[in-house]
C-alpha cells in the first residue's frame, strides 16, 4: 500500500505525528538528522541491544486499509457456512438483545476498561459483575460465586484443584462421570496429570467413593440431555469426606432444581447461552459458585460489597490476597484473565429478561424439545431419555443410520446434528429455534417420506412446563435489579448509568505498566459481530468454517514470522493459560526424551505473579533467581542454580524486556546457561510489544513464548477479559502442542491434552489481532514497537527531575515502560496508593501500583497515545509532586491534604459542609483541562479491609443503597 495513502491505518494507530516525534527525540537529545524517522531508528538502536536485533524485514503482507480489511473480513465471513447447529455440548444459539449488543459489546466505554484494581473508577462494571454473581448464586443455589472464569472445561478443572487444596493433598483420586462433555473431561485429565491426581471415568450411579477420592464431577443435565437425580451420589461422597462438583446450565436451572439445594458443593458451567454468540468457541464467561467454606480457596476474582471513606456503599474486588500476584507459587490457581465483558453481557441478559422472561425462554426451548421427542417417537425412532431439558439422544429407527441422518440434515437442510460413536444422534435445541425449524428436523428424521404432521399442528397440545424429576421449587432472581429494566428505554438508561461510573480509554490514557492499554481500533472490532463469524458452533464440520481457518492460518503464520518460532498454537485463552500450556509442552518434551525427572523451573524474583503459579500447576518446583541492584537477573546466581539443579533443570521462565522495564543485555548468556544444563527457556511474552519487528525471541535463544494478544495485538481488555495467550515454540517442541478430543487435526503428533474447552480457544477475538496485523503491515508493526519505546523514554525524561526512575538500561534508557519510586515520600506520610488515588482527581487511571516493586508506580504509555496526552499525564504527575512537597514542607497537614482524601466525589465537594483546610477547587479541579470535561469518581476511597471482614458477594438489598 502507498505509504502516502490517506487511509493508511498505521498513521491512525500511532499517536505521535512527525512534529511530535521530532520534539520528543529532541527532548531526549536524539534529534540529529533532518529526517526524524532516521533519528527514531537511531534512538531504537541505542535502546535495543545489538546482540538481539532483528536486522531483516518481517515477511508479512503489505498493510491493508481499514476499508480493505473490512472487505476482506466480509469475504472470509461469507466463506463460513452458518448452519443451524443442534450439536449442543455446552454451545447454543442465543439472541443477544440489540440494546446489549450495541451498548455493551460494541461500545468502547465497556470493552476498553481495565481490570477493576482501582475500584473508585470501576463502580459500573463492578456492579455489573456483582449482578452476574447474584444471578449465578441464585440459579445454582450456592451462596458465593466468582466474577467468571475462562470457560466451562477449565472451570471444572479448577473445581478439582479446589477440592484437592481443601483436602491438603491427602487424597489423589477424582471421579468424572462419562456423560460429562468430552472437552471438559479432556481438560480435567490434562490438569490432573502434573498435580498427581488420578482421574477415574465411569457411570455415576455405580460409583462408590472411598477416602482416597477428593470428589466427583457430573453434568446436569448430562451431555446427552438426561436430567439425573444426583442426591444419592452427593450423600455417598459426603459420607467419605469428598465433594461434588456439578457442571450445569443456567437456562435449565430456571426449570430444574438448583444444585446447591440438593447437595452440590460447587456448581460451574458456561453462561454463553445468556446472550453471548458462539463465536466458534469463545470468548464465553464460565461461572463458578461454591459453598461459603470454600471462599478463600475459590479461583478467580470475587466482587464484594464494602464502603467508602464517606460511609457510602462501594464495591471492590474482595479477598485480593488470593490473587496469584501476591501468593505466587503458593497460589491455588494461576487464573489472571477472567471473561468480564462476557460476564457483563450474561448478567445484563438476566437483568433484561428477569426471572419470568428467562423462564419463558426455557419453557419455549423445553416445550419444543418435548414436541420434537413426541414426533420422533411417532416416526419410529427411540428417544433414549424420558427426562430432559433441551437435548435429545435418538436411536434411529429401522431403515435409518446415524450417518445417513447427519448427512441428510447437513446436505439438504443446512442443519448440524451430533453423532455418537454408538450409532445414536443428538439434537440440542435453543432459544433461536422456531416451529419451522422443528418441521425441518422432523423432515430429516422422516427420511424420504413426509412426516404426516407439522409442529404447528401439535404445539397447542405440548406444554413448556418441566414435569420430570428435580423440578425447580425454589425462587431465583428476587433482587429488584432483575425486575426493573425490562423495557428497552429503561435498560438503555441503566446501561448508560453504569458505563458513566467507569473510566475507560474513551476518557484518557490508562498508563498501566505491563498491561499495555493501547488503541482498540473500531475497524478491528467490527468483524466479531459479523454473523458469519459470530454464530458458528465450535464443533461444526471444518468445511463449514473455511473463512475462520483461513484467518487463523494467516494469524499463526504471521505470529510465527514475528517471533521466529516454528509453529504457534492458538488454543490458550488467556496469558496465564499460555504460560501453563508452554510449561506443559516443555514437560512433555523432557518426558519424551526419557528425562521425566526434570521438574525444576528457575524464575527471577521480579517475574509476573502468574509465572510461579503456572509452574506449580504444571508440576514443577520453583527455584527463585535473585535480581541485582540494577533490577536485572543476577546471571551468577542463575548459573549457580542451573549447575545445582542440572540433573533436574526443566526450564527458565523469564520476561523480556524485563518486568523492571529494561532490555537486559545478558539474555543470550542466560539462555546458553540453561541450555548447557539441559533445560529450555520460556519467555513470558507480556512485553512483546517492545519487540515486534525489532527482535525475535526464537533468534536469541527462547524455546517457548506465549503472546498476550490483548496486550501486543490489540484485543481489548474488556474490564478484565477476554484475553488470548497463544504460544509459539521451536521445532523440537512442535509435536507436543495441545490437541482436542472433538476436533481432528488440532495440535502436534504427540499432543498434550487440551487446555481450553474449544480447539482454538476464543476464536472470535482472534479476528481482532488478525485485523490489527493485517492493517499495520510489517513497517507499521515495527514502528509501533519504536513508538512504545520512544513514548516511555520521553515520559521518563520529563518526570526524572521530580521522581526517581528506578531502573534503566546501561545507556540510561528504559524499554517500553518504567518504574517511578515513591518510597522516599513515605517519611512525609504519602504512599504510592495516595498518588494513585489523587490521579483519579486529574482524570487518569493510576499506573500499575506496587508491582513489581512495593511502593512504586509502573508506567506504560503505549504507541497509540499522542504527545499531548503523554504531556497531560506528566503534567498531572508533576502537579502531584508539588502537592507532596507541600506536605513535606509543612504547608499542608500530613493527614488533611488532597492526597490523603483523594479521590474527591462530586457529592463531597458540593456538600454544605467542607471539613478540609484545602479549598474545594483544589480538590476537584487541580488542572485547567478538567474545566473542559471531568470524569468524576462515583465513590470516595474504598475501605478494603471492611469489605474483607464483612464479605458480601451478591447484590445487597436496595435499602442499603437508600440508606447510603
Amino acid at each position: 500500500m502507498d505509504p502516502r495513502h490517506p487511509d493508511r491505518f498505521a498513521e491512525r494507530h500511532l499517536g505521535p505525528d512527525a512534529a511530535e516525534t521530532a520534539a520528543m527525540l529532541e527532548a531526549l537529545g536524539f534529534l540529529r538528522e533532518s529526517d526524524d524517522f532516521d533519528d527514531l531508528d537511531a534512538f531504537t538502536d541505542a535502546v535495543v541491544p545489538d546482540a538481539i536485533r532483528f536486522e531483516g524485514a518481517l515477511d508479512l503482507p503489505p498493510a491493508l486499509s481499514e476499508r480493505g480489511l473490512l472487505d476482506r473480513a466480509r469475504q472470509l465471513a461469507d466463506r463460513n457456512r452458518v448452519y443451524r447447529s443442534y450439536i449442543g455440548m455446552g454451545y447454543y444459539g442465543t439472541v443477544t438483545p440489540p440494546v446489549i449488543q450495541r451498548n455493551v459489546l460494541e461500545n468502547p466505554g465497556w470493552y476498553t476498561q481495565y481490570t477493576p484494581y482501582q475500584a473508585e473508577i470501576a463502580q459500573g462494571r463492578l456492579e455489573a459483575l456483582l449482578t452476574f454473581q447474584t444471578a449465578v448464586a441464585d440459579l445454582t443455589g450456592l451462596p458465593i460465586a466468582n466474577a467468571s472464569l475462562l470457560d466451562e472445561a477449565t472451570a471444572a478443572a479448577e473445581a478439582m484443584t479446589l477440592f484437592g487444596a481443601v483436602q491438603r493433598g491427602a487424597r489423589d483420586r477424582f471421579f468424572v462421570d462419562a456423560r460429562c462433555h468430552p472437552q471438559t473431561l479432556a481438560v480435567v485429565r490434562q490438569r490432573a496429570v502434573p498435580q498427581g491426581i488420578t482421574v477415574e471415568v465411569g457411570d455415576w450411579d455405580g460409583f462408590a467413593p472411598t477416602e482416597a477420592h477428593i470428589g466427583a464431577l457430573v453434568q446436569y443435565p448430562t451431555t446427552d440431555g438426561e436430567v439425573c437425580d444426583y442426591r444419592a451420589l452427593a450423600d455417598r461422597l459426603h459420607a467419605v469426606g469428598a465433594y461434588l462438583a456439578v457442571a450445569t446450565d443456567l437456562l435449565a436451572l430456571t426449570l430444574i432444581e438448583a444444585p446447591g439445594h440438593w447437595g452440590a458443593d460447587v456448581a460451574l458451567g458456561s453462561s454463553q447461552r445468556f446472550g453471548v454468540p458462539m463465536g466458534y468457541g469463545g470468548p464465553h464467561a464460565a461461572f463458578f459458585a461454591a459453598k461459603d467454606e470454600f471462599k478463600r480457596l475459590m479461583p478467580g476474582r470475587i466482587i464484594g460489597v464494602s464502603k467508602d471513606a464517606h460511609g457510602d456503599v462501594a464495591l471492590r474486588m474482595a479477598l485480593q490476597t488470593r490473587e496469584q500476584h501476591i501468593r505466587r507459587e503458593k497460589a491455588t490457581s494461576n487464573i489472571c484473565t477472567a471473561q468480564v465483558l462476557l460476564a457483563n453481557i450474561a448478567g445484563f441478559y438476566a437483568v433484561y429478561h428477569g426471572p419470568e422472561g428467562l423462564k419463558k425462554i426455557a419453557e419455549h426451548v423445553h416445550g419444543l424439545a418435548k414436541l420434537l421427542a413426541g414426533g420422533l417417537r411417532d416416526l419410529g425412532h427411540e428417544v433414549l431419555h424420558d427426562h430432559f431439558f433441551d437435548t435429545l439422544r435418538v436411536r434411529p429407527g429401522e431403515g435409518f443410520t446415524a450417518g445417513d441422518l447427519v448427512d441428510r440434515a447437513a446436505d439438504q437442510f443446512q442443519i448440524n446434528l451430533r453423532r455418537y460413536a454408538d450409532g445414536t444422534v443428538g439434537v440440542a435445541l435453543d432459544e433461536t429455534v422456531r416451529l419451522a425449524d422443528l418441521d425441518d428436523l422432523l423432515a430429516v428424521f422422516a427420511g424420504t417420506a413426509a412426516p404426516g404432521f407439522t409442529a404447528g399442528e401439535r404445539v397447542a397440545e405440548t406444554s413448556g412446563a418441566y414435569e420430570g424429576p428435580m423440578a425447580r421449587e425454589t425462587e431465583y432472581l428476587t433482587h429488584p435489579v432483575f425486575h426493573q429494566h425490562h423495557a428497552e428505554h429503561e435498560m438503555l438508561r441503566y446501561l448508560k448509568r453504569l458505563e458513566n461510573r467507569d473510566l475507560s480509554l474513551v476518557h484518557s490514557m490508562i498508563p498501566l505498566g505491563s498491561c499495555t492499554m493501547k488503541l482498540n481500533a473500531t475497524a478491528e472490532m467490527m468483524p466479531i459481530t459479523m454473523p458469519g463469524f459470530a454464530h458458528l458452533h465450535p464443533f461444526a464440520p471444518a468445511d463449514q468454517a473455511a473463512g475462520y481457518h483461513e484467518a487463523m492460518d494467516e494469524l499463526r503464520a504471521w505470529l510465527a514470522e514475528i517471533t521466529g518460532f516454528a509453529a504457534v498454537s492458538l488454543q490458550p485463552n488467556s496469558g496465564a493459560q499460555g504460560e501453563y500450556t508452554g510449561l506443559l509442552v516443555i514437560r512433555a518434551y523432557h518426558e519424551a526424551q526419557g528425562e521425566a525427572q526434570r521438574n525444576v523451573c528457575l524464575i527471577p524474583s521480579s517475574a509476573h505473579g502468574t509465572n510461579p503459579a503456572s509452574a506449580v500447576m504444571a508440576g514443577m518446583e520453583v527455584v527463585v533467581v535473585k535480581a541485582n541492584e540494577r533490577g536485572e537477573v543476577d546471571v551468577d546466581d542463575l548459573r549457580a542454580k542451573a549447575e545445582q539443579h542440572a540433573d533436574r533443570l526443566a526450564a527458565l521462565m523469564i520476561t523480556y524486556p524485563s518486568t523492571h522495564g529494561v532490555f537486559e543485555r545478558t539474555i543470550r548468556e542466560m539462555a546458553d546457561v540453561v541450555h548447557e544444563h539441559g533445560g529450555l527457556v520460556y519467555m513470558d511474552g507480556a512485553n512483546m510489544n517492545a519487540q515486534v519487528g525489532l527482535t525475535r525471541p526464537a533468534d536469541f535463544g527462547m524455546d517457548v513464548c506465549h503472546l498476550n494478544l490483548h496486550k501486543t495485538f490489540a484485543i481489548p481488555h474488556g474490564g478484565g477479559g477476554p484475553g488470548m495467550g497463544p504460544i509459539g515454540v521451536v521445532e523440537r517442541l512442535v509435536p507436543f502442542l495441545p490437541g482436542h478430543p472433538v476436533v481432528e487435526g488440532v495440535g502436534g503428533e504427540s499432543a498434550i491434552g487440551p487446555v481450553a474447552a474449544a480447539p482454538y480457544g476464543s476464536a472470535l477475538v482472534l479476528l481482532i489481532s488478525w485485523a490489527y496485523i493485517a492493517m499495520m503491515g510489517p513497517d507499521g508493526l515495527r514502528r509501533a514497537s519504536q513508538y512504545a519505546i520512544l513514548n516511555a523514554n520521553y515520559m521518563a525524561k520529563r518526570l526524572e527531575e521530580h521522581y526517581d526512575v528506578l531502573y534503566r538500561g546501561p545507556q540510561g534508557y528504559v524499554a517500553h515502560e518504567f518504574i517511578l519510586d515513591l518510597r522516599p515520600f513515605q517519611k512525609a506520610g504519602v504512599t504510592a496508593e495516595d498518588v494513585a488515588k489523587r490521579l483519579i482527581d486529574y482524570g487518569f487511571h493510576a499506573p500499575t501500583l506496587s508491582f513489581p516493586v512495593a511502593g512504586t508506580l509502573m508506567i506504560e504509555p503505549t504507541e497509540s497515545e499522542p504527545k499531548a496526552e503523554l504531556d497531560r499525564f506528566c503534567d498531572a504527575m508533576i502537579a502531584i509532586r508539588a502537592e507532596i512537597q507541600e506536605v513535606e514542607l509543612g504547608l499542608a497537614d500530613r493527614e488533611d491534604n488532597v492526597l490523603k482524601h483523594a479521590p474527591h466525589t462530586i457529592a463531597h465537594v458540593t456538600a454544605d459542609a467542607w471539613p478540609h483546610a484545602y479549598p474545594r477547587e483544589k480538590a476537584a479541579f487541580p488542572a485547567p483541562w478538567l474545566r473542559e470535561g471531568k470524569f468524576w469518581p462515583y465513590v470516595g476511597r474504598v475501605d478494603n479491609a471492611f469489605g474483607d471482614r464483612n464479605l458480601v458477594c451478591a447484590c445487597p438489598p436496595m435499602e442499603a443503597y437508600e440508606s447510603a
